[in-house]
């Protein structure tokens, strides 16, 4: 019994010290951050999920490894769809993107534009909206809300910016 423990003994320690004895280097990964200006810009916490992954997949878009990529352009338009939305990007040679314009229906707009709302316009609801945001690289971002009211029979449309200020 004694030499059987102690066979298991030895025999589990040899097989992880053959584990250990393989010396293989792994290649080098580079990760580029392109387009983290852009996410920064037109991400917002309190957006939809469906708004949220098309942008993602914006700032991602591998320009260079698709099939529109010749090296003579220099700006490069893509369009990406979801039902509700739309993205129309313009990347330079490199994959950065330039420029972008977004419009998106039915989206929650954020907590603090439902507040403004409801204060301005108390027994209104709303009835439709659209989400619409102009990235450009150097000009900044702007982010516009339209909405549609009703209160009963009426109807009134309204805009209002990201932050809850009407327009």
């Amino acid at each position: 019994m004694k030499k059987l423990i102690l066979g298991l003994f030895v025999l589990g320690l040899t097989i992880q010290t053959f584990a250990q004895v393989r010396d293989e280097t792994l290649s080098e990964v580079v990760v580029y951050a392109v387009n983290y200006k852009y996410l920064d810009d037109v991400g917002d916490k309190d957006l939809d999920v469906n708004v949220k992954m098309l942008e993602q997949k914006v700032a991602s878009y591998d320009l260079k490894g698709s099939e529109l990529y010749y090296d003579e352009y220099d700006i490069y338009t893509v369009a990406f769809y979801i039902p509700d939305g739309k993205i129309v990007a313009a990347y330079d040679r490199n994959g950065k993107v330039i420029r972008t314009i977004e419009k998106f229906k039915g989206v929650k707009p954020p907590s603090n534009i439902l507040k403004a709302v409801t204060k301005r316009f108390p027994g209104w609801a709303i009835s439709k909206d659209v989400y619409l945001v102009n990235y450009h690289q150097d000009k900044g971002t702007k982010k516009v809300y339209k909405l549609t009211l009703t209160n009963g029979d009426k109807k009134m449309k309204i805009k209002t910016d990201d932050k809850g200020n009407f327009l």
